[in-house]
Formats: C-alpha cells, structure tokens, sequence
C-alpha cells in the first residue's frame, strides 16, 4: 500500500505542469538604445553614455542568457540592417522581420530615456516576432543618479522583478 501511494505521489509530481520547465525560447536580443530630453551633447558626456549603454546591454545579455527562459539569436549577420533601422523605439515594429529572419520566436527591444542627468527610465518589452508584435512580458523602472552603478542596478532590477519575476505567464505558451 505504501509503495503504491509513494508511486502515485511520485508521477504526479513528475507529470505536474508546475513542475515540467519549457524549452528555452529562440529570441532576439535587440537590448535597450538610448534617448536623451536633455540633449548634452558633450564628448566626453556622449562618450561616457555609449560606454554606459555598451555595459548594460551586456549585463542584460548575460541575465537573459543565465535565466535559461530562452536562448539568444546571434544578430551579427544583421547588423547592416539593424544600422539602417536603428533606433527601434521610432519605427514602429520593423525590428520584427530581422528577428524573425534570424529565426527568434521573440525580441527584447529596450530604451532609456535620459530626462535629466539626475533622473533616469528604462523600458524593456519581451515581445512576439508575429505580425501584431505581441508584448509578452513587460517593465519600466525610473532610476536616480547618472552613474555606472546606478545604471547596472537599474537594469538588473528590472530584468529580476519585471522580465523574469516569478509568476510570469509563460513564453512560449
């Protein structure tokens, strides 16, 4: 009796769809681009931006490659036309046919919107590659301080509490 209990325990636990994890989810890493309202066009303000922007998107990659919720594209036989497109956050979704045509099933597309040198947004959306682009997952976080360190927390929050937070609905459903 109690073998067969155990047994039954057992499958149920091993069958459960709480318990059954998904495939890693194709997806295009597109990361975040940046806009700056206050419009300092400094060199070494610029320099300093792009250095920031460089670091995080890379801290972005890694988290997303580390959740194993999906497995990145490899975007660098795109990059002409991602340059040509660039920057996603004003055309209107045409970053999806690259995706697609590099064989994601989903796209991370993110911008920061610099509003003063003390106050900073980050938006990251998880979206479908189909015609209606989807949004599956979704954040915002505004941030404080102008700094390397402000920017890394800025982003790993967002990823741990909005793109990857526990009880999100599934990827690939």
């Amino acid at each position: 009796m109690k073998k067969s209990v155990f047994l039954a325990a057992t499958a149920l636990f091993v069958l459960s769809p709480a318990v059954v994890s998904a495939a890693p989810v194709k997806t295009a890493l597109f990361g975040f681009e940046f806009f700056d309202d206050a419009l300092d066009t400094r060199p070494q303000v610029l320099a300093e931006q792009a250095e920031r922007l460089k670091r995080i998107n890379g801290e972005l990659e890694a988290l997303l490659a580390q959740s194993g919720d999906m497995t990145l594209v490899d975007l660098a036989p795109e990059a002409a036309r991602i340059a040509d497109l660039a920057p996603f956050y004003k055309c209107n979704g045409c970053e999806r046919e690259i995706a697609r045509d590099a064989g994601a099933r989903l796209e991370v597309v993110g911008v920061i919107r610099k509003i003063s040198n003390l106050i900073l947004s980050f938006v990251l959306e998880v979206r479908e590659t189909g015609e209606d682009g989807r949004v599956l997952r979704a954040g915002q976080v505004d941030i404080r301080g102008n700094t390397d360190e402000s920017w890394l927390r800025g982003v790993r929050y967002l990823v741990k509490n909005r793109i990857l937070a526990p009880g999100q609905p599934p990827l690939d459903p």
